[in-house]
């Protein structure tokens, strides 16, 4: 199993059944084995699409729902629908790729490149996370799935580099517990 595919194995595990996005290049990894692990996929025409169709299943559903973009202009796309979600208390667990390991930080424009992804979405989210090893995913999924499913819902998000996505990771991982949050206020 590879990265990608190992991250919503264990999104699916704990709870998520619907994601909203786009396969590509930069997010081929994540859409690798989705019916194989039983969440339904539904394809928009655009980033922004999937980010208020995520929104909109959350808020209908009472559960959390997952929004897939691609790096760089997915990001921004989706950057409307995952802060009406902030704004609106939903969870939305946003999956973004961000450039390979190698250009990370370099700002040489490789694959839509950003200088700081990450930075785009910490404002509109509960909590954004990077990973730079496969080793370190269940971890964050872990937190970030805390997050998300205790306090004030609020969207998180996850950017893997593509490189890492398409790393082998054998069977693939068991879900850690999630980890809640320490307790204090909630931000307005």
């Amino acid at each position: 199993m590879r990265c990608g595919e190992a991250i919503v194995a264990i999104l699916r595990r704990y709870g998520a059944d619907t994601l909203f996005g786009i396969p590509g290049v930069h997010t081929l990894e994540y859409f690798r084995g989705l019916t194989r692990q039983g969440m339904r996929v539904v394809l928009p025409r655009h980033e922004q699409g999937a980010s208020f169709m995520a929104d909109g299943y959350a808020r209908t559903t009472g559960r959390p729902a997952v929004c897939c973009v691609i790096t760089g202009p997915g990001v921004t796309n989706a950057a409307t629908g995952i802060g009406q979600a902030y704004a609106d208390s939903v969870p939305m667990f946003v999956l973004a790729s961000v450039t390979a390991s190698a250009t990370l930080g370099r700002g040489r424009g490789h694959l839509h490149e950003c200088k700081d992804q990450r930075g785009i979405a910490e404002p509109i989210t509960g909590l954004a996370l990077s990973a730079r090893r496969a080793e370190e995913i269940p971890e964050l999924l872990a937190r970030a799935w805390g997050t998300l499913t205790s306090g004030r819902p609020r969207p998180v998000y996850l950017e893997v580099p593509i490189d890492v996505l398409a790393e082998e990771v054998g069977d693939g991982w068991d879900p850690l517990p999630p980890v809640r949050p320490e307790p204090g206020p909630v931000p307005a």
